[in-house]
């Protein structure tokens, strides 16, 4: 491999066969997340049911979390992700059909709307496998020595998934209505799973193959509390994410403040990860890993003052600069997170560890969605998004004073040691 290859992963084949199943998975979840949330938002014109959709997958995907990151470190993963992609085609099959006046015609609307609160339950014990899966199969897919550069593509397909799946959304909603989009998410799905049939079975690396289910939890909740660095990471960008969340409170600026329609909808949907997009291109050239501490702490300090600008923004174009440059912040602290956690994660116990992460930072996502729906509720949606902004930057700051070793934290002696460990 030579010194500073960008496409160092993308030299195995495994690996490209893996990110197009990331990208097929997270195009179809983000389409699938914004077409319920501009459903749902039109049904019933109360930004509390936006929250209460995140609420709904946020439940099962925190209940179940440690149990499915035990399951993953016991089970081989590739076809533990077959199974996860069929459980999400099947949900997407019934958002399809509860979205088809022919099947929900004399539905009551808020018989329409418990369904859809109920697959989108159904949709977070997915999800609560899910992501456990994807990181453990992906430490199996290329050596440790390009996991930061494997990382780094990773993450970048994770986030072209996310700006191309909200952006077709809000145009497919506006040309083919939302029950073909509901059709084209769920042809998605099914891209993912027979892609995925081409990566072989994996060997399970777990010394510890039916080991006691509580026993198994107590010791991935300790590794994670007692590894400070990695316990650092996603508890600050969970807290960021949380009261940050200001993307949950899209079709309201779309529709009621910005007034800008499904089109005017997409744009800013999208505009966050096209930020976040190039930043891990860039990184790909130019790697974050020297002072990740401070440069983790810069960027989601940044990432609150662009959400405290959207917020108080009644230009759509300010508000879409804003957003994009919360992408671009968001960008740096995902590449770092996700860097720190594979190369400070022992091999057996990554499905437990990103189980953990899953409850921190995945799961923040929704809660802050509830969190943006519930404060908008009672502050109103502009003062529900500058809180939220501020309460980030309180977050960064904070961190920063009481942790100097977070600060201090460089990640190129692990790059050194995982090098040397790879031979």
């Amino acid at each position: 491999m030579k010194k500073n290859d960008p496409y160092a992963a993308l030299r195995y084949k495994e690996f490209n066969i893996f990110l197009i199943v990331r990208f097929a998975m997270v195009f179809a979840w983000s389409m699938q997340f914004v077409v319920i949330e501009w459903e749902v938002y039109s049904i019933t014109k109360d930004p509390l049911s936006l929250g209460i959709i995140g609420l709904m997958e946020v439940i099962p995907a925190v209940s179940l979390a440690l149990f499915a990151g035990h399951i993953v470190d016991q089970k081989e993963k590739r076809n533990l992700l077959i199974k996860c992609i069929l459980g999400f085609s099947v949900i997407s099959l019934g958002l399809f059909l509860l979205t088809w006046p022919t099947v929900v015609g004399g539905w009551s609307t808020k018989l329409v709307l418990y369904a859809i609160y109920f697959l989108v339950f159904l949709g977070g014990i997915v999800r609560a496998f899910l992501g456990p899966t994807i990181f453990s199969l992906f430490s199996l897919i290329v050596p440790k020595k390009v996991y930061p550069n494997a990382a780094t593509w990773s993450s970048s397909v994770w986030q072209m998934g996310a700006v191309l799946g909200p952006a077709l959304a809000g145009f497919s909603i506006n040309w083919i209505g939302v029950h073909w989009s509901m059709c084209l998410i769920f042809g998605f799905s099914l891209i993912a799973f027979v892609n995925l049939l081409q990566i072989p079975i994996k060997p399970i690396l777990n010394p510890k193959i039916g080991e006691n289910v509580f026993k198994s939890l107590r010791e991935g909740v300790k590794f994670v509390f007692t590894t400070k660095i990695i316990l650092g990471a996603i508890t600050l960008d969970m807290i960021a994410v949380l009261f940050g969340g200001a993307v949950a409170l899209l079709p309201v600026f779309a529709q009621d403040i910005l007034h800008v329609g499904s089109q005017g909808f997409g744009i800013l949907r999208a505009a966050p990860a096209v930020g976040a997009l190039i930043t891990m291109f860039t990184s790909a050239y130019f790697p974050l890993n020297k002072s990740a501490g401070m440069k983790l702490l810069g960027a989601i300090f940044g990432f609150g003052i662009c959400i405290i600008v959207f917020g108080l923004s009644t230009w759509f174009w300010v508000s879409v600069l804003a957003l994009f440059f919360s992408g671009v912040f968001d960008g740096i602290s995902m590449i770092i997170r996700q860097t720190i956690l594979q190369l400070r994660t022992p091999d057996h116990m990554r499905g437990r560890v990103a189980s953990v992460n899953s409850m921190f930072v995945g799961s923040s996502n929704e809660l802050g969605a509830f969190e943006s729906g519930l404060t908008a509720r009672l502050m109103g949606t502009v003062t529900a998004v500058v809180f939220g902004g501020t309460m980030t930057l309180v977050t960064v700051l904070t961190t920063g004073i009481v942790s100097p070793a977070f600060r201090k934290l460089d990640l190129r002696k692990d790059i050194a040691e995982s090098e040397n460990e790879d031979g």
